[in-house]
């Protein structure tokens, strides 16, 4: 007779049957704002849709509101009617509207933290989540320290050996090296590093876990993964949308800070790193921190960089305001809304390989991708007329949308003369997989109740890449001001003009 433990339907080898979160309850800060309507709720009923909670899994939030615990439900009901990626079903929501609490009160009240305490001991004994609490802060990070403060002080940060606390932190993750380091000390303060989930929700994205496989699963791309073949890397990060109501929280933080110390700089180690040992969350994170660790900016920045700010103009078919017309930025502010860099990676890998990273609002269109772009063939036994609208091949990974790979080579023209010009192959996810991709914050979700950290950056790659963007950072705070590029462009002449120094251009996505 098989052990009580032992389940004969259930083959490890088995891949059909995804991990299911064990007993546990989810906390959040700051439930009132658009990150928790919009992406928090709907991801927590989508895990509950697809059977990746636990039956008893409850879900509490903490803000301002003087709400009871219907009223919070009715909130997660609208955000869940509007937002979620599944189909709704009565009966999922009735059984995950019997684990919502409400916990009415201000951050800084020694209070709303009882409150909270004495909730999540009735969940342990009405909802069976056993101890086990993750608590999210969707709050700004100036409210970091004084959350966590409080967790400790009321004994909320307590674990066991057969219970845990974990706490989940969103971006930005400090906005120089200093700061960021004085952050991770008062988080490890509370939380040891292996209970703190440090969310990038790109790492979530199906298609930058995708690069992993691209690269270690097949035999056809590595052997070309580096200097000889490969002339520079481009990383863009492009929005079409300008900053509207957000201008108070943007202006001091800017581009650079936004998305390429975190979201860019870790598409970089993703694309970058050597192999490693196994996926296992240390093994990934001992070579994306190898990699961070070789990376430096390029100089002189005067001429390696470009920032600027969007004015006003015409973006798909509709005329839009300037940054400075929507009101909320300081006339003489600064803060960048277009970022571009250029770094080095000092491995033998990697030696002489350009790596240029762009971020930026109101630009042409949204898109984010990876482009690693090769050399061109050493030899052609073609005349220049022949190959004239020939490029240089490319590898592009779409991160989002249509997310999937583009390989772009050179094909001779159907007809009777030897003409070569560029021709893309595509491989869309939408077309090969029926089954659609799961949002990045149902999978980091489920991570934080599962334990899984390795796509969450430790607070080692936090400073690393605070350390590869500080002296940029710097430099642009004592030189000039960023030029002035119209919405609906793709950025700054300084952009252009930074890689036609070297004789290369921005790909248009």
């Amino acid at each position: 007779m098989s052990s009580p433990e032992h389940n004969p339907l259930r083959d490890p080898r088995d891949k059909r049957l995804p991990r299911i979160a064990g007993p546990a309850g989810l906390t959040i800060f700051g439930v009132t704002g658009d990150l928790s309507r919009k992406k928090l709720m709907p991801a927590i009923y989508d895990l509950a849709n697809r059977g990746l909670l636990p039956p008893g899994f409850a879900l509490t939030g903490v803000a301002r509101r003087d709400w009871e615990n219907q009223d919070f439900g009715e909130v997660v009901y609208e955000a869940v009617k509007e937002n979620a990626r599944t189909p709704f079903h009565q009966a999922v929501w009735d059984r995950l509207a019997e684990g919502i609490r409400f916990v009415s009160g201000s951050f800084d009240d020694p209070n709303t933290f009882e409150r909270l305490t004495t909730t999540v001991k009735q969940l342990d004994a009405e909802r069976g989540t056993g101890g086990n609490h993750a608590f999210y802060l969707s709050v700004p990070p100036s409210m970091f320290p004084t959350v966590l403060t409080h967790l400790s002080n009321s004994g909320l940060a307590e674990q066991t050996e057969d219970q845990w606390r974990r706490v989940v932190i969103e971006k930005p993750f400090g906005h120089d090296l200093e700061s960021a380091q004085e952050l991770n000390r008062i988080v490890n303060e509370v939380f040891p590093e292996d209970s703190v989930f440090r969310i990038d929700h790109y790492l979530g994205k199906e298609t930058v876990q995708n690069i992993l496989a691209l690269r270690f699963a097949n035999q056809l791309f590595e052997p070309l993964w580096n200097a000889h073949y490969v002339d520079h890397v481009q990383i863009t990060m492009s929005e079409d949308i300008g900053l509207g109501g957000r201008a108070g929280y943007y202006d001091g933080i800017g581009a650079a800070r936004d998305v390429i110390q975190n979201h860019l700089l870790q598409l970089l180690a993703l694309t970058a790193m050597e192999e490693p040992l196994s996926f296992a969350p240390s093994d990934l994170r001992a070579e994306k921190s190898k990699v961070l660790s070789a990376t430096k900016p390029v100089g002189p920045f005067a001429d390696t960089t470009s920032r600027g700010q969007y004015t006003g103009g015409w973006q798909g078919g509709q005329q839009v305001p300037g940054l400075h017309e929507e009101g909320g930025f300081a006339a003489d502010s600064k803060t960048e809304t277009f970022a571009a860099i250029t770094l080095e990676i000092e491995n033998r890998r990697w030696a002489g390989v350009p790596f240029y990273l762009r971020t930026g609002k109101r630009l042409g269109r949204r898109v984010t991708e990876i482009a690693v772009v090769f050399k061109r063939a050493p030899h052609q036994p073609f005349d220049d007329t022949m190959t004239e609208e020939l490029g240089q091949n490319a590898l592009v990974i779409r991160v989002q949308p249509d997310e999937g790979i583009t390989m772009r080579f050179g094909a001779k023209i159907p007809g009777t003369s030897m003409e070569v010009r560029d021709v893309t192959m595509d491989f869309g996810y939408g077309h090969s997989f029926t089954e659609s991709s799961p949002e990045a914050y149902e999978r980091l979700l489920l991570d934080v109740l599962l334990g899984e950290p390795s796509l969450f950056p430790v607070n080692e790659e936090v400073e690393k890449s605070w350390q590869i963007l500080d002296p940029i950072l710097d430099y642009w705070a004592e030189h000039g001001y960023p030029e002035k590029y119209k919405a609906g462009s793709w950025g700054p002449p300084s952009a252009e003009s930074m890689l036609a120094r070297t004789g290369r251009v921005w790909r248009r996505p």
